[in-house]
């Protein structure tokens, strides 16, 4: 019993000796891996405001810019902890943990396909240059103001001030028309004057009356005029002319001002713009005959 208790206490003690050496052999290695993954977390601090300025020129949304410097920095300081690990020779471990954290980032991925979809959409409108925070856009259905950008969602605020929240995957997906892309915008104006009409007079007084409205019109040839054909109680037209514009709401103002002035001129001029009409013609080839009501009604 004595020996087995010796030979125990000694095997302890070879095995503690070991750990000893190891770890005294270990030490000039742990303080180099505590530097490097001190090193790399105040690199990764002056690496994210870094990137944050450099972002901040390019994206106006703060939500955006504050996640591209946090991945960042996560990216910095997981650098670090693989160099950590390799000085201190635990490759083993290393491997470990990158098999690890490929299994949890595919399992991630799946699960939160449609998240992760939407974010990476939000980077990517985030530096496209031609949709900014204030455009006026249309898109799957809906026209407004883009008022935010982020990481979930594409937000418009529409004509009647009603929010509208778009994933951002759909907005990539499909097409987007923004009208504060250019500074002009052409306006179609449709309307009809009566059969008795001079045609060749309203076709002048709506330049004039076109060119006198807005001061973007300097000359009548500026101004488009087509007649479109015979409508049923009027002969239709087609009138169109560019305005200085950046969204859709200054578009349907001056549609609006431009058929004010049209109709204010049509009445001076004692132009007609007429309204469909129907004609009931009574006469005599319709006769009704007492008799015959009786007979059918008896019939009946």
């Amino acid at each position: 019993m004595k020996e087995q208790f010796n030979t125990a206490l000694e095997n302890l003690i070879i095995k503690l000796q070991g750990w000893f050496n190891t770890t005294i052999e270990y030490i000039p290695n742990f303080i180099l891996a505590i530097l490097v993954m001190t090193v790399s977390y105040f690199a990764a601090k002056y690496i994210s405001k870094l990137v944050g300025k450099v972002v901040a020129r390019k994206v106006e949304q703060e939500s955006i810019r504050n996640t591209i410097s946090r991945v960042t920095a996560v990216i910095v300081v997981s650098l670090g902890l693989f160099m950590a690990l390799g000085v201190m020779n635990l490759g083993k471990a290393l491997t470990s943990l990158l098999a690890g954290a490929g299994v949890v980032g595919l399992a991630i991925g799946l699960a939160l396909q449609g998240t992760l979809a939407n974010t990476f959409a939000g980077l990517i409108l985030s530096f496209r240059k031609k949709i900014q925070i204030g455009n006026w856009v249309e898109t799957t259905g809906f026209s407004g103001e883009v008022i935010d950008i982020n990481l979930k969602d594409f937000t418009l605020k529409e004509a009647d001030n009603n929010i509208v929240v778009i994933p951002n995957k759909t907005i990539l997906e499909n097409p987007l028309k923004n009208y504060s892309l250019t500074t002009r915008m052409r306006v179609f104006l449709e309307c009809g004057v009566g059969y008795e009409s001079d045609l060749e007079k309203v076709e002048l007084l709506t330049k004039e009356t076109i060119a006198k409205t807005f001061d973007q019109v300097e000359k009548l040839e500026d101004v488009e005029f087509y007649y479109t054909g015979f409508g049923d109680s009027s002969i239709n037209y087609l009138c169109r002319f560019w305005i200085d514009a950046e969204s859709m709401l200054e578009k349907l103002r001056a549609k609006t001002k431009a058929i004010i002035e049209i109709k204010k001129a049509y009445d001076k001029a004692g132009i007609n713009i007429p309204f469909p009409i129907r004609t009931l013609q009574f006469d005599n080839k319709l006769k009704v005959n007492a008799p015959d009501l009786e007979d059918a009604f008896s019939n009946n």
